[in-house]
Order: C-alpha cells, then sequence, then structure tokens
C-alpha cells in the first residue's frame, strides 16, 4: 500500500510537471487528467472516498469542459511537441526545483514520510467522510450555487481570453 501511495504521489508530481510545462494546450489537458486521478487516488487510500469522487467529478467534468472548449478554438496548426528543446529544458528545471525540496524537506534523508492509511487506522463503524454527506448537501447548497456560477463565469472569460482577432464563439449574430 505505502509503494502505490508512493506512486500516486509520484504521478500527481509528473502531472503538475506536464501542466506547467505545456507547449501546446493539449498536453496540459493530459498533465491535468494524470494529476487529478493521481490526487484522488491518493484520497481514497486516506480514506476519504466521497470528497475524492467528488473532487474528481468537478475536475474531469467541469473544468476539462473549459479546456475542451479553449483547446478548440485555440487549435494550433502546428502544435509545439515535448521533445523540442524549449520544452525539455523547463521540464528538467521543474524537476530539478523538485528534487531538491525533496532533500532538502527531509525525503530522501530521513527514509520517507510517514503516513497513516486506512489500513493502519483500524476499522470505523461511520467512516468520516460518509458522515460529511448530509453536511455538505444541506449547508453547501448555496456553495454549489456558487461554484456553478463560478465556472459559468470562467467558460466565459476563456472563450473570451482565446478568441483572438477572429471573434471567437462569443461574438454577435
Amino acid at each position: 500500500m505505502t509503494y502505490f501511495v508512493l506512486f500516486l504521489g509520484v504521478c500527481f508530481v509528473l502531472g503538475a510537471l506536464a501542466v506547467a510545462s505545456n507547449p501546446s494546450p493539449y498536453y496540459g489537458v493530459m498533465g491535468l487528467m494524470v494529476g487529478s486521478i493521481a490526487g484522488c487516488g491518493w484520497l481514497v487510500s486516506l480514506g476519504a472516498s466521497f470528497i475524492s469522487l467528488v473532487l474528481f467529478l468537478v475536475y474531469l467534468g467541469g473544468m476539462l469542459v473549459v479546456f475542451v472548449y479553449s483547446v478548440s478554438l485555440a487549435a494550433d496548426p502546428y502544435p509545439e511537441a515535448w521533445g523540442s528543446l524549449g520544452v525539455l529544458g523547463s521540464g528538467f528545471g521543474l524537476l530539478m526545483v523538485v528534487v531538491v525540496g525533496a532533500v532538502l524537506g527531509g525525503f530522501i534523508g530521513m527514509g520517507g514520510w510517514v503516513m497513516n492509511t486506512v489500513d493502519c487506522s483500524g476499522v470505523a463503524v461511520v467512516r468520516m467522510d460518509f458522515g460529511g454527506v448530509a453536511m455538505f448537501y444541506s449547508w453547501g447548497a448555496g456553495m454549489f450555487m456558487v461554484a456553478g456560477w463560478g465556472l459559468l463565469l470562467t467558460l466565459f472569460v476563456v472563450l473570451e481570453v482565446v478568441r483572438g482577432v477572429s471573434g471567437g464563439a462569443v461574438r454577435a449574430v
């Protein structure tokens, strides 16, 4: 279980690196998907399966729609690939920052991080994330409305930003 959680952490960092050093929007979407899947898997291994499912649905159901619209509107005829010199240099620099942070943080010197998972904590009658479902739907209804309007506003902002000189999708008919 520990190796699986470490694998998910590595996938999360690699997904964040892919988003940070993307040469084209196509690759940024793939990095975001890898990072969100790894992060939600990490939450599942910690015992928070409900919040992991909610975050997974929000990221892949909501935010990737914005990326699909932006990729379709800003399609490059000749997208830059991962093998270009600028992208490799940026990725190597970001990877070195992660390695230096891990060394200075004591990850390599102390033999790893200690983490309690569901297997270590024992079995509970009602897990904490299932107890929060009722509170999520009773007190969180207003926040869901605010988040929905925020996502709609984000969609229109991205559509306006990537429209360029051609007019884009939001234009007078």
